[in-house]
Formats: C-alpha cells, structure tokens, sequence
C-alpha cells in the first residue's frame, strides 16, 4: 500500500513537472522564436502606438470610417466578455435591434438591401472582419466623408480583401481595423 502511494505521488509530481511547466515553457518559447507576432496577439501600431489587433475588432462609429459589424461582448469588443447575445431569431429584441439597425443604415441608402453583417453579431463578438458586400455599401460614404473617389476607396477595399483561407476555408473578408489605417494614411479624416 505504502508503496502504491509513493509511486502515485511521484506519477504526480513529475507528470505535474513535466506537463504543467516543462511543456508551456517550450512550447512558448518555440512560439516567440517561429511566430512571434501571432504568439503575441498580431498587435498594430501606429506613429509608435498601440492602436489594436489584427484579431480583435474594433468600434467605428465615426461617418469617414468603415464600421465594424456590431458586438455583444461587454460593452462592445470586450474580450475578456466574449460572447454573441444568445438571442434566437424571433426575439423580439434582437428582431427590434436588427430593424434599427437597418433603418439608420438606410439612411445614405433608401431602399438597399443591407448586407447581414452589419447588423448582426458574430458569435465571439470580437469579429475583426466583414464582407466585401459591407465595405461596398460604406464605400460612397466613406468616400464622400474622406473628399476621395469612390474608385480610390474601393481599391482600398479590393487591396484588404482576404480570400478564403487555404483557398476553400471561410468566405473573403476584409479586416476593418486594418483598412481604416491605411485609409488615414491616404487620406487622413477630415475633422
């Protein structure tokens, strides 16, 4: 018996060791050496400031700048509360919401049909991305706002426009943060 203990104990001990602080320790250090900017969260700077992640959306409200599709995390791209509403689609809240939504995107565009993903919540609510239908129907706004073309902002577009992954994965997107930097970079925002 007494001898069953000790080996269990040891079992625990080196099992503990081994793949509670040998393991992380190596496998983090093989990720800082071979992918450091995935490793530590795909950070983007700007003038020598943090501005954001690649893998984090971000709050656009402004009219000169492409808006992001709405979260449900926290108070809005939380990612320490990640989470989708959990509303189904015939709640009337969420059905409430959706319809406000619509109608003040409606507004520069009587009549169009909006694309889904500016309306809707991703799953995580940290969703960095949207289609190319959304970035198209902010395009003559954007454009407008920032005294640029309407061609000159959707080469933007088409330049931040990310195919399907491994060529069959996902849907393109475009990473919203990222276009609205280099958007500021051609034509800073008119204040």
């Amino acid at each position: 018996m007494r001898r069953n203990l000790i080996t269990a104990v040891l079992y625990t001990v080196v099992t503990t060791v081994l793949f509670g602080l040998v393991y992380p320790f190596v496998v983090t250090g093989l990720a800082q050496v071979l992918f450091h900017d995935k490793a530590n969260g795909q950070l983007l700077y700007a003038g020598g400031q943090l501005v954001g992640s690649r893998l984090i959306g971000q709050s656009f409200t402004a009219p000169q700048y492409f808006h992001s599709r709405p979260s449900e995390a926290g108070i809005g791209y939380d990612a320490a509360n990640s989470s989708g509403s959990n509303l189904g689609p015939t709640n009337k809240k969420l059905i409430d919401r959706v319809a406000g939504d619509v109608a003040a995107l409606q507004v520069d565009h009587p009549g169009a049909n909006v694309p889904i993903d500016l309306v809707t919540a991703s799953g995580s609510g940290l969703d960095p991305h949207i289609t190319p239908a959304a970035a198209e129907f902010q395009v003559a706004r954007v454009a407008r706002e920032r005294r640029l073309s309407e061609d000159a902002v959707r080469r933007l577009v088409a330049q931040h426009t990310e195919g399907r992954q491994l060529g069959f994965l996902g849907e393109s997107r475009v990473n919203v943060l990222m276009l609205n930097l280099d958007l500021d970079q051609a034509a800073p925002a008119q204040r």
